[in-house]
């Protein structure tokens, strides 16, 4: 990594109390997801204020493929910012700046087709969900006006990572932050005020993504990252970026398909059973925001002391990490436990909405503990040399690890569906911070940690959830 370009940071991770920088690293990122996912809640709560659970279901719907959308465009983010973060480093700006034109024509390209598409076939797309009547078309218009926007979102996500790339994560961070405003102000206006339901926060989502896009474009030129692509050199570098981008788009896409399959088992009991499914949905990522925020957090502790040959202070953060996931699942279940008949009346929850959600914050909250464990491991995965473990877990959880449980426990209705996503969690939870620890007794002083290219992501329902995602995800070459 030669040339004067770039300055090093210093290696602040490998002295002082291990738990002090965890929960420094994870609470400022907290801080963020925080800010994006309250945003997607109140969508949610606004929604459920009109009292008609067909669109609070249609939201549930829609936002598993949404999801899905997502994932892509967060994998093909991952790709930009990894290869140009390289180039940058080697001191090669102007190579960088060409790569990341190329690719960047490609991706918004790619988005609008894979935007149009979806647009057009919203309503089979949807019939496999399991969405009927009312909520299958709220569902439909809600992705047809959208859909067509992915470009904004591609264009936004791929300019943050980009913006990373030479350090400027808490500029990206402001740009994300602002469309997540632009979310909160128009949601209640065009919701509530102007009556328009979920064409409103339809309208919501396109004019927040625009002006993300608009500010991230701005930046990324302001700091000489984008050109008018090369023609000639458009096909070598979308090929080079898509050496990291594909894995990384497969990585990603692992759990929306897991979400398909719950999605499409509550379908069959009825819309209520649905928007129990879109409440805890979004009640998730708001109260565990520390631990999916820890995700990307504590992968530069690790590899920083794997490059300094510290291995005992690698143990130490993998086990630090996984208390404070444990501490921070307890605290969440006590108040959300004391709090059920609050969220219950606030969500407008009744019968099989209201049984789900009551049994979530009794019970099976308590799995997220190993949902923790596996992003954990999958940290340590990603930073210390072994990003296909990290596939692996992914897929085994949401093939395996779901479609069986989720399966055997329909037969004991839509509680035992949510039952059953828990319970494959736990065993796939349990076996990663297994192999992790097994990953780190293994290790020698000698040994470099490889480029994380392949993060795992908690859940993004929205394209400004996605970015705030991305800005957690710290890519220390």
């Amino acid at each position: 990594m030669g040339g004067h370009t770039v300055t090093r940071p210093k290696a602040t991770f490998c002295t002082g109390h291990i738990v002090r920088h965890v929960v420094v690293m994870a609470g400022t990122g907290a801080i963020g997801l925080m800010a994006v996912f309250i945003v997607d809640l109140l969508n949610l709560f606004y929604i459920s204020w009109l009292g008609d659970p067909a669109l609070t279901a249609a939201i549930g719907f829609s936002g598993v493929i949404s999801y899905v959308q997502i994932a892509v465009s967060i994998g093909l983010s991952i790709g930009i910012g990894a290869i140009t973060g390289r180039l940058i480093g080697a001191g090669k700006m102007e190579q960088a700046q060409r790569v990341a034109s190329s690719f960047g024509m490609f991706m918004m390209g790619a988005c609008l087709v894979i935007g149009l598409f979806t647009a057009w076939l919203a309503t089979p797309l949807l019939a496999l969900l399991g969405a009927k009547g009312e909520a299958a078309r709220q569902a439909t218009l809600f992705l047809e006006i959208v859909s067509p926007g992915l470009p904004l979102i591609a264009a936004g996500m791929g300019c943050s990572g980009l913006l990373r790339a030479i350090g400027a994560a808490r500029i990206s961070m402001n740009v994300t932050l602002m469309g997540a405003m632009i979310s909160a102000i128009a949601d209640p206006l065009l919701i509530v005020v102007m009556g328009l339901g979920l064409k409103g926060a339809a309208i919501s989502t396109i004019l927040s993504r625009l002006a993300v896009a608009l500010v991230g474009f701005r930046c990324a030129r302001r700091h000489g990252l984008l050109a008018l692509p090369v023609r000639t050199h458009v096909m070598a570098d979308t090929r080079l970026v898509g050496q990291v981008a594909m894995p990384a788009i497969l990585t990603n896409l692992a759990t929306p398909v897991g979400s398909v399959f719950v999605t499409h088992a509550m379908a069959s009991f009825g819309l209520a059973a649905i928007a129990g499914q879109a409440t805890i949905d979004r009640i998730v990522p708001v109260a565990f925001a520390f631990v999916f925020a820890l995700t990307g957090s504590v992968g530069p502790i690790m590899s920083q002391n794997l490059g300094a040959g510290k291995l005992d202070r690698v143990r130490d953060t993998l086990v630090a990490s996984l208390w404070l996931v444990a501490g921070c699942v307890a605290i969440t279940w006590a108040v959300l436990f004391m709090a059920q008949d609050i969220v219950v009346r606030v969500f407008s929850a009744q019968g099989t909405a209201a049984m789900l959600i009551h049994l979530f914050c009794n019970w099976t909250i308590a799995g997220y503990v190993f949902i923790g464990m596996l992003f954990v491991a999958n940290s340590a995965f990603n930073n210390l040399g072994f990003p296909l473990y990290s596939t692996l877990f992914n897929w085994g959880r949401a093939t395996l690890g779901t479609i069986p449980f989720v399966w055997f426990g329909m037969q004991f209705g839509p509680a035992g569906v949510q039952v059953g996503q828990v319970l494959g969690c736990v065993l796939f939870g349990s076996c990663a911070v297994m192999t992790a620890f097994g990953v780190v007794r293994r290790l020698h002083p000698g040994d470099r940690a490889t480029e994380p290219a392949m993060p795992d992501l908690p859940p993004a329902q929205t394209g400004e959830a996605g970015l705030i995602e991305l800005d957690e995800l710290d890519h220390s070459t």
